[in-house]
């Protein structure tokens, strides 16, 4: 039996993804696609951006749009003129859910902070403050421009503009010990209003931490135990606290989960626009993976000559079945096995899937599987032991 001939945006949701690849300065812990430049031509951008979201909006009519995300890079530089033309091109293409959700990823830089108003006249209801540390010396270390203060009062503000607002920690960092964690994550959680990602730190290569820990330059990081110690700390601390962890690094009040995301890993359809920017776009068992072309210069010079896209790769169902096991392993509520074996269903056999269950690293509940609270800590290798 093949794929659904339910489309997978009709089970798992439709979303945009929006890449501003601009930065003020690149932490030397992210791998994501940003870029440092003098000058950014605000309106030749957001009409590439549009023009490329009414071209895939002609790809895919009669659909409701549940979620737009503005990432990056520091999508709080663009002017909110150029968020309006995003939204208002969107608007063209589809019907936008009732509860549609709009997520704009933000510094706590003062300067990008007073635009706030104007992103929410601009139709956005939700933001993702990046402050990362709440330790002047952490901050210094992650190469962050914004100081403690700064981040508590950009908090403030969002929260007196948007109803909506989430914002990122990164834990296990460089001789931080486990009770240091413990007070911080108190502390955020007393500012926190409905959503907290809290990520442990890794090191990623091509990054500059990547090349300074090979040189012996990068000291103090935990262990694993002290690592595996501070992520079961984060839990029980979110737990009390009412943020219950809805997927690994995500934690939400009730009905505060991030729905873009939630796209992602209930294996829904997005589209992605701008720079080096993955989509995935399909009907019945047929589905693309698309990439944008990376390097902002070039991506810009494609998008106004016709399409931003550099490739786009029609997937196996196994390829399929893949992505949706890791994907919805990630979540709390876990995937259903019967929609994975549509796909293929050699990916989570019977006999592995036993196995996994006698060591009690996922459960099966009637449809749904799921890791368990010891499963979550090793996620990579239980994904690994249910492919083929």
């Amino acid at each position: 039996m093949t794929q659904s001939s339910i489309e997978n945006w009709q089970i798992g949701g439709f979303g945009l993804y929006v890449h501003w690849p601009f930065c003020e300065a690149k932490c030397p812990y992210c791998d994501f696609n940003s870029h440092v430049v003098s000058h950014i031509d605000q309106s030749r951008w957001a009409r590439a951006l549009a023009d490329e979201i009414r071209r895939a909006g002609a790809e895919t009519p009669n659909r409701v749009l549940g979620s737009i995300f503005f990432g990056g890079g520091t999508p709080s530089l663009m002017t909110a003129e150029t968020v309006l033309t995003v939204i208002e091109a969107a608007r063209d293409c589809w019907t936008f859910a009732n509860d549609i959700e709009i997520t704009l990823e933000a510094n706590p830089r003062s300067v990008e902070v007073r635009r706030f108003e104007g992103y929410a006249r601009a139709g956005v209801n939700r933001v993702s403050l990046g402050v990362q540390a709440l330790r002047a010396a952490d901050l210094k270390r992650l190469g962050r421009l914004h100081g403690v203060d700064e981040a508590k009062t950009a908090l403030g503000v969002a929260r007196s503009v948007f109803e909506r607002v989430s914002f990122d920690l990164i834990y296990a960092r460089q001789n931080q010990t486990l009770d240091d964690w413990r007070v911080e994550l108190g502390e955020a959680l007393d500012m926190a209003v409905d959503h907290l990602s809290l990520y442990q730190l890794t090191v990623e290569e091509g990054t500059a931490f990547w090349d300074r820990a090979r040189a012996g330059g990068l000291r103090g990081l935990p262990d694993e135990d002290l690592a595996a110690d501070m992520y079961e700390l984060t839990q029980d601390l979110c737990s009390a606290a009412g943020y219950s962890a809805y997927e690994v690094s995500n934690h939400a009040r009730p009905d505060a989960q991030s729905r873009h995301n939630l796209i992602y890993w209930r294996y829904g359809d997005w589209l992605g626009i701008g720079p080096g920017a993955h989509g995935r776009l399909g009907t019945g068992e047929q589905r693309q993976a698309t990439v944008a072309w990376r390097q902002p210069g070039r991506w810009l010079e494609r998008a106004e000559a016709g399409s931003g896209l550099e490739s786009r790769t029609t997937l196996e169902l196994v390829d399929q079945a893949g992505e949706y096991l890791m994907m919805g392993l990630r979540l709390d509520e876990g995937l259903d096995i019967g929609r994975l074996h549509r796909m293929n269903p050699t990916v989570g056999r019977a006999e592995a899937v036993a196995e996994m269950i006698d060591l009690d690293l996922i459960m099966r509940e009637g449809p749904v599987l799921r890791t368990t609270a010891k499963g979550r800590l090793v996620l990579n290798s239980v994904v690994a032991e249910l492919m083929p």
